[in-house]
């Protein structure tokens, strides 16, 4: 009886703690794209090799007042990287943004205007372009919404389209990853 306790404890009592994990502030973006440690992955993470992703943020959440976590996946990306162990100059990061999102990479007087709000994402956009993302917004999603440079934030950088930058951010490999 003691034994078959003592197993079943051995198996319960990690799983007890597994949703207990703290997040990890990141030390790359610091107010935003927190982590959790993982110890001893069966899948080892390459220290060496460039990491060049390109996220395809077409959607936005019903919630105006806080960030997009789409937008917050970058971060997250080069906090968590960084903390594993890869070097910043190997991890290269875009954001293309299309579609409802566009609404996320507004300056403040617009988006104020459209949400009577200062633009949560601002300090986000700001924090990643100052660490190298670039975040390029579709030109057709911009024409369609009549979004032009000046309503856009300063970081922000306009293509012919989301397809095109897309397509010439793989061309120079970077991988794309949509959610």
């Amino acid at each position: 009886m003691k034994l078959k306790l003592s197993i079943l404890l051995t198996v319960l009592i990690p799983l007890l703690s597994v949703g207990q994990q703290k997040q990890i502030q990141g030390q790359i973006i610091t107010e935003f794209g927190k982590t959790y440690q993982v110890t001893n992955p069966d899948f080892d993470t390459d220290m060496k090799s460039e990491l060049k992703v390109v996220f395809d943020v077409g959607r936005t959440f019903n919630d105006s007042t806080k960030v997009n976590p789409l937008i917050n996946t970058a971060a997250r990306f080069l906090n968590m990287h960084n903390h594993a162990g890869v070097p910043f100059e190997n991890i290269k990061v875009a954001l293309v943004i299309h579609g409802s999102a566009a609404n996320d990479i507004l300056n403040d007087k617009k988006y104020k205007s459209k949400y009577g709000i200062n633009n949560p994402n601002k300090p986000l956009i700001s924090s990643l372009a100052k660490n190298g993302v670039q975040i390029i917004l579709c030109g057709q999603t911009a024409a369609h919404r009549s979004i032009s440079k000046e309503d856009a934030l300063p970081e922000i950088k306009f293509a012919l389209s989301a397809m095109t930058a897309l397509v010439q951010l793989q061309n120079k490999n970077y991988r794309l990853i949509n959610f």
